[in-house]
């Protein structure tokens, strides 16, 4: 959705007209700014004009009694500016908008408006905190890969996504750095730091993907596209007539604040006569 009026000072976007919604993603915000957990029942008390503030997957959600006496609302980014606005058409109970993963995470403001009188409002942070869960090796758990070809399935791995936040956010990449057989940079695939390469694979389009949208509170597997457990001559580790040892990051580029989340793996190879034919064993590290 587009931004509209960037450069408004705050206190002229509490006074635009129409109005915006928020809501907390991961938790509701009830009349007096308090957050419970999602589907929870949060009434108002009296003391405040909304019902609850609500996240349903990325689109942001406020609600209100029927009656309620505003004509607006509009909502606030960190950085006082306004974000977006919607009006409250007589006898409606909520409105809401789509804040995607381009958002700016932080302290936002949702503001009632009657008029241009501010007449209710609230704050609260929208912020994700994804965090890795589990990471393995389709040769090792083919339950857990999608259904496809067994000698496709074996190369790649699937990782186990958490977002423990309270805003969505979305993996725009997936890298293998270090001792695997077919790493993300130069020393096999190369697409560390190619911006239109994810390697990201989704088994519905059975091609790679952009990214992944999670949900606050949701949590996802994404498989690799690029093969990073692949023996191939020539590229990172292979297996050798003794058995070896080292290590690898797993790094996940992500949408909203550009953060990396990394983790660190131990891997382990097999003795084998064959450079391709050894046993893979990984551990946290």
């Amino acid at each position: 959705m587009t931004r509209d009026n960037h450069h408004l000072s705050r206190r002229t976007a509490l006074r635009t007209v129409a109005g915006a919604a928020l809501a907390s993603v991961a938790g509701c915000l009830d009349s007096n700014g308090s957050t419970t957990p999602n589907g929870s029942e949060s009434p108002a008390d009296g003391s405040g004009v909304f019902q609850q503030v609500t996240v349903d997957g990325t689109a942001l959600v406020v609600e209100f009694a029927a009656d309620s006496e505003f004509d607006q609302i509009n909502l606030i980014q960190p950085n006082g500016e306004l974000f977006g606005q919607r009006e409250v058409a007589a006898g409606s109970q909520q409105v809401s908008f789509e804040l995607g993963t381009s958002y700016a995470p932080g302290e936002y403001e949702v503001v009632a408006l009657n008029g241009e009188e501010t007449v209710g409002e609230s704050s609260l942070s929208v912020q994700p905190n994804l965090e890795i869960v589990e990471m393995g090796i389709g040769r090792n758990q083919p339950e857990e890969m999608w259904d496809g070809p067994e000698d496709k399935i074996e190369e790649e791995a699937f990782v186990t996504v958490a977002n423990r936040g309270s805003g969505p956010d979305a993996v725009t990449k997936l890298l293998f750095i270090g001792d695997v057989p077919y790493p993300s940079d130069e020393e096999g695939t190369n697409y560390a730091d190619d911006e239109d390469v994810s390697g990201i694979y989704d088994p519905e389009s059975d091609s790679e993907v952009e990214q992944v949208t999670i949900a606050p509170g949701a949590q996802v597997t994404i498989y690799s596209s690029r093969s990073p457990f692949a023996f191939v001559p020539g590229a990172g580790t292979s297996c050798s007539d003794e058995a070896k040892t080292g290590e690898f990051e797993l790094i996940l580029e992500t949408r909203v604040g550009g953060d990396r989340i990394t983790k660190t793996y131990s891997i382990q190879y097999s003795a084998s006569q064959d450079s391709d034919s050894c046993d893979i064993a990984i551990s946290e590290a």
